[in-house]
């Protein structure tokens, strides 16, 4: 397997940091308004997070109930392309596509989580997620997708060998960190007719033995970070590296 490349043509179309929390009863959403004053130069859009939920009344007559009710806030930057969640189970932060670099990605979402952290005071990290959403464009024609993906369903000999769609899902445990990969891959819309475009959606995440301490965590979403490289790499075949060097 070939070590990661900083790839110029990048195939990310959204990456993001997912962290759930268990805060103290007391943090309620003005607690939350807080973030915003501290980032409002440079996330200057505000939505509320809202969650709706609905419920079924059945006796002598059947009805039906909705309610809403808040739990956070969105902030998006000047040019929509980062957005940051704070909500009262944790922070999302998201970077969508030109992506940069990892570096760059970890460190704002590192500045973020010390505000939301100091504003806050988490009981505790619940969860802690890393998700890269590609999208791979392969020019047309394509005689066989296994030249550019190497996880892939395979079709039985005994069936037409043409797809006009496809939603495949692995959950895979990961070693050395017990994190589960879960893989979504599909046909999705492509930029043009000329393309066929698949979904390769790497979703890794972590909802056991996570660190508390700083400086642990920090490492352990790094550790995340290669494993994520790791299994991008051993998805694609040399075909897709030249599309996107």
């Amino acid at each position: 397997m070939q070590a990661q490349k900083h790839y110029s043509r990048a195939p990310i179309t959204e990456a993001l940091i997912d962290i759930q929390v268990q805060l103290p009863q007391e943090v309620k959403l003005d607690v939350l308004a807080q973030v915003y004053s501290s980032i409002q130069a440079e996330y200057p859009r505000r939505e509320e997070i809202l969650v709706f939920q609905g419920q079924m009344i059945a006796g002598a007559s059947v009805g039906a109930t909705a309610s809403q009710s808040q739990i956070g806030y969105r902030f998006f930057s000047d040019d929509q392309k980062q957005i940051i969640q704070v909500r009262l189970d944790g922070l999302t932060f998201s970077r969508l596509a030109p992506y940069d670099c990892w570096e760059r990605f970890r460190d704002e979402a590192k500045r973020l989580w010390s505000i939301y952290q100091s504003l806050t005071n988490p009981v505790v990290i619940t969860r802690l997620a890393l998700r890269y959403i590609n999208r791979l464009d392969i020019p047309l024609p394509v005689s066989d997708l296994n030249n550019y993906l190497r996880t892939f369903p395979e079709v039985s000999s005994d069936l037409p060998q043409g797809l006009s769609g496809y939603f495949m899902q692995l959950q895979i445990p990961q070693e050395q960190l017990p994190t589960i990969l879960v893989l979504n891959q599909a046909l999705v819309p492509p930029p043009t007719q000329n393309f066929i475009s698949i979904l390769l959606d790497l979703d890794l995440f972590l909802e056991q033995d996570i660190p508390q301490d700083e400086i642990e965590f920090w490492e352990v979403l790094e550790k995340m970070h290669e494993q994520k490289n790791k299994a991008f790499e051993a998805c694609i075949t040399e075909h897709t590296r030249e599309l996107i060097n």
